[in-house]
């Protein structure tokens, strides 16, 4: 073989060996890490959360995936807690090598999770309902905060029962005390009177000394901020037990919680972006398929798990807006992209926070949930000024 004809063979070799790698790395699955809280206060919600991630990626890739690329999930459980939250997102971060995290979690995960998210330069897209004004810059939110859920509970109860004093119920952690601070101020700013806020540990379980305390102030409603899942059960429970009738309005129930309280959440009004009895044909469909895939193994979708579902698509638009899977080009396209979905059009273009439809709901007997009222484009209000 000639020196011409070596170099050639030389050079289709590498040629091959380089699409070859082109074609491996063109394989390569894009990781999406879901921290969540299996355990701990979470554990009533999480199942269904991870239920909507399940989706969204079987759709995603029965379409071709992500820039030609399949996509997994990567579930760690978070406890619920900082400690917990700390371990699944280093695990996910530096040891799994996800591409993103996507996930509903408490307060005190998130917050215990973000300076690993700032070491390990990975998007966040935070998918529940929460306090607000948590900033970072790899993260965005999807869901509710307390300038589109508080309103549409007082403003009823005020208009339409007229209520007029209110005592507050919360989990001692950033999620409980930062929403009810939001609403003792609505409250008071609407001319409204706060009687009494007390707050019991994120695991707690007796609600008896509260419960006392709020006979005593006997207010015409009660507005709870507990930490989504099983604090809401046992309070709800020992409330409904005392015989007290004052309004209940619940800024964490979730329709799933709902359907497991039985009888203990009839009458409690909540707000929420997301009720499984949404009329839209986007709703239908992801009803529909929700049922096909999980049929009797169905965790009832909610306002804590459908934003996840959304949010897995606003992170697909973005990737492929930027071309890439590389943080800082992401974080710079989840503002600019929007999804169509069950809750409508969903874009974080509002200082990394979305403009929601809401809605007021009161939950039925058998744990469904009544839409009272419907608000539409709600803004998140500031949030984030600082982050661009």
């Amino acid at each position: 073989m000639t020196s011409q004809l070596k170099r050639l063979a030389i050079s289709v070799m590498a040629a091959g060996a380089m699409t070859m790698a082109h074609g491996a790395i063109a394989a390569d699955p894009i990781k999406i890490g879901v921290p969540v809280g299996l355990s701990g206060a979470n554990s009533v919600v999480a199942p269904s959360v991870v239920q909507s991630a399940e989706l969204a990626v079987e759709e995603i890739n029965a379409a071709g995936g992500i820039l030609g690329r399949q996509v997994v999930l990567e579930v760690a459980d978070d406890g619920s807690g900082a400690a917990g939250a700390q371990k699944a997102f280093d695990s996910l971060i530096f040891q799994k090598k996800v591409d993103a995290l996507i996930s509903m979690e408490t307060s005190a995960a998130r917050n215990a999770g973000l300076p690993i998210v700032s070491r390990g330069r990975v998007p966040f897209i935070y998918t529940s309902l929460y306090e607000g004004r948590s900033c970072n810059r790899y993260l965005y939110c999807n869901a509710p905060v307390p300038e589109q859920m508080v309103a549409p509970i007082v403003d009823h109860f005020m208009a339409k029962n007229s209520a007029k004093t209110f005592f507050l119920v919360g989990s001692d952690y950033a999620f409980g005390r930062g929403m009810l601070a939001f609403t003792r101020q609505y409250i008071e700013k609407k001319g409204g009177k706060v009687v009494g806020d007390e707050y019991a540990p994120m695991d707690a379980t007796d609600w008896t000394p509260i419960i006392s305390k709020i006979r005593a102030a006997n207010p015409d409603a009660i507005v709870m901020s507990t930490a989504g899942g099983a604090p809401n059960v046992t309070l709800t429970k020992q409330y409904k037990a005392s015989g007290m009738k004052a309004l209940i309005g619940n800024l964490s129930v979730d329709e799933g919680t709902a359907k497991s309280m039985g009888k203990d959440a009839e009458g409690i009004f909540i707000t929420a972006s997301y009720l499984t009895t949404l009329d839209s044909s986007k709703a239908k469909q992801f009803m529909a398929a929700m049922q096909k895939k999980f049929g009797t193994n169905l965790k009832t979708p909610n306002d804590l798990s459908v934003p996840q579902y959304d949010a897995i698509y606003l992170y697909k638009l973005a990737v492929e807006k930027a071309g890439s899977t590389k943080a800082d080009d992401v974080v710079k396209a989840l503002s600019t992209v929007s999804y169509d979905g069950p809750r409508g059009v969903i874009q974080m273009n509002k200082q990394r926070h979305a403009p929601l439809n809401m809605y007021l709901g009161q939950v039925q007997a058998d744990g469904s949930v009544k839409v009272m009222e419907t608000f539409t484009n709600v803004d998140p209000g500031e949030q984030c000024p600082n982050l661009k």
